[in-house]
């Protein structure tokens, strides 16, 4: 569906950091604006598990290796 567009290191590291954002809101009990701001998680965790950055394909942006011929 999408061009993989991440690398391995880069996915790796999206999936890790939206994981801990998830495991910190659901962890932590606090309430207003910044406490619900840790949802953000969501999308460097999906994008990670996909392997396709949107913002990169605008960007023409790719962290992954190029194929051998």
């Amino acid at each position: 569906m999408f061009k993989t567009n991440e690398g391995t290191a880069d996915r790796a590291l999206r999936v890790l950091a939206g994981t801990a954002l998830l495991v910190w809101f659901f962890l932590d009990q606090g309430t207003g604006v910044w406490h619900y701001a840790k949802l953000i998680g969501i999308v460097p965790l999906l994008t990670g598990l996909v392997g396709s950055c949107p913002l990169y394909s605008i960007l023409g942006i790719s962290t992954c290796p190029m194929k051998k011929a």
